[in-house]
């Protein structure tokens, strides 16, 4: 189901040059060179927070010799943001130039906590035999596009199970935006709560509330450009406030300093300093994949490529879906075009992260922000791409905005996505319980790669229970089965070792 973004009331002149709109097909998608350098803007803040975040999950993890990414034996997080930056910024323009798809890329959460959490400290580990192997996991995905196999797992999908996924994706966007801004926060009594002790307090969640309310006041007024107006507001409201009432950064007081729990969340909103930093590309080429499979051992190293591979796989799959959706680039048999080059830009992502010493990019469901604005060519891809680019310089102020400011997007876009829904028939249980599975696991496990196995799962079983096996495509019964192993790789792991 598409959903039209404030202001696109009717196709809109492109006052495109000739050339660009022609190569990004911008005027036959109804679209204009100024909704798509909005939308790539809109796309880069709303997932720019990995350049800092990403950091702070594989650049403060020493791997079993002590030694950080980077090089030394102290964290080198500039070294792990710049290369961050530079890996997103290159594989999201080749993905609008040469896919022309309005979708971002960049190292993957959940994949990089992974990388850093269980691979990285095995004995003998370092960190260039972990991003070797996830070189490895992204030459294994490459081979399995160019073969066809993903876009015919792509292909055998039901199309309502594509809807309840872009749906399911939608619901975990926005809880991610409500969590990272600590609107909702973890309760000791129940697994979530409002706020950080059961209601709102703090100057933060004004700033959010102020930015979300703002964001959907424009967009019902159908202003053009509701999402970035809001973000950019909601930064200079909280730089204001900083310098007023100085807040501080949020702390749970875990470190042995006092406890903030009403400050920012991942950026102190201040000015001051210069705005350029020259950036460190030490992380580059720091890979090792003998390495990697001699520390792991033969068998680890294959259930270790073969976790990031199927989260990899999938994932992408459903942002992909999810994004196309949102723009109504979807045709009548829930295809997208240029789907092919699509997942191959993806998997030349999880190369590329690995290389980049960064963990395995893939496709961000943050994209959809950007469509939300109106992006519908490969042109924002591109223009969020050159502002990745231009964060290994401009680090300082990307790292202004903090997560009150710019997560109101994601619940925006949370909210477009769920839309979707009304395209499920849920007077059909073979359809309604696989999807509403898909649906609610995805935020409530976090993970969108589980969301989609039990839905895929949960559809094979219906209709062999129905008596229509033979109806069933011959890839879900091996997509299920992989999911099967996915879902028991724990218990298969010990079993094997």
């Amino acid at each position: 189901m598409h959903t039209t973004p404030p202001g696109t009331t009717a196709p809109a002149p492109t006052g495109a040059p000739s050339g660009i709109d022609r190569f990004f097909g911008i005027s036959a998608r109804g679209s204009s060179v100024g909704r798509e350098v909005r939308g790539g803007i809109v796309t880069f803040f709303a997932m720019c927070y990995i350049v800092v975040l990403n950091p702070l999950i594989i650049g403060t993890v020493p791997d079993s010799t002590g030694h950080y990414l980077g090089g030394g034996t102290e964290p080198n997080l500039p070294a792990v943001a710049a290369g961050t930056a530079l890996v997103a910024g290159l594989l999201t323009i080749l993905m609008g130039a040469w896919a022309k798809f309005p979708l971002a890329l960049a190292a993957g959460l959940g994949l990089n906590a992974v990388i850093a959490y269980s691979v990285a400290p095995l004995p003998g580990m370092t960190w260039a035999g972990a991003m070797g192997l996830v070189v490895i996991e992204g030459i294994v995905v490459l081979i399995l596009v160019l073969t066809g196999f993903r876009r015919a797992v792509f292909n055998a999908v039901p199309p309502f199970m594509k809807t309840a996924i872009g749906v399911g994706l939608g619901l975990f966007i926005a809880f991610v935006g409500l969590f990272n801004a600590r609107f909702i926060t973890p309760a000791d009594g129940t697994p979530v709560q409002l706020g950080a002790d059961g209601s709102l307090a703090g100057w933060p969640i004004l700033v959010f509330i102020v930015g979300l309310v703002l964001m959907f006041a424009l967009y019902v007024r159908r202003i053009p450009g509701a999402i970035l107006i809001a973000i950019v507001a909601a930064t200079v409201l909280a730089i204001v406030i900083e310098k007023l009432v100085g807040v501080g950064a949020y702390s749970d007081g875990s470190d042995g300093g006092a406890a903030n729990p009403h400050g920012w969340s991942l950026n102190v909103p201040s000015l001051g300093g210069s705005p350029l930093q020259m950036p460190d590309f030490s992380t580059l080429f720091t890979v090792d994949p003998i390495g990697g499979i001699t520390a792991a051992g033969a068998v680890g190293a294959t259930t270790i490529v073969f976790s990031l591979l199927l989260a990899d796989f999938f994932d992408t799959m459903g942002t992909m879906v999810a994004v196309a959706a949102e723009g109504d680039m979807l045709d009548e048999d829930g295809d997208i075009p240029h789907s092919q080059r699509i997942l191959v830009v993806d998997s030349l992502a999880a190369i590329a992260g690995g290389v980049g010493g960064v963990s395995s990019a893939t496709s961000y469901a943050e994209s959809a922000s950007g469509v939300a604005e109106g992006a519908r060519t490969g042109l924002a891809a591109v223009v969020a791409g050159l502002a990745f680019l231009l964060s290994t310089l401009l680090s300082p102020l990307v790292a202004m905005v903090p997560y009150e400011a710019a997560t109101p997007a994601l619940v925006m876009v949370g909210f477009l996505m769920m839309t979707q829904v009304t395209s499920i028939d849920f007077t059909d249980v073979e359809k309604a319980i696989p999807a509403f599975l898909t649906i609610m696991l995805m935020p409530f496990t976090y993970s969108i790669t589980v969301g989609m196995g039990a839905g895929f799962l949960m559809y094979v079983v219906i209709r062999i229970v129905r008596g229509k096996a033979r109806e069933v495509h011959w890839l879900m019964y091996v997509v299920a089965v992989l999911f099967v192993l996915y879902f028991l790789r724990g218990p298969l792991e010990s079993l094997l070792t």
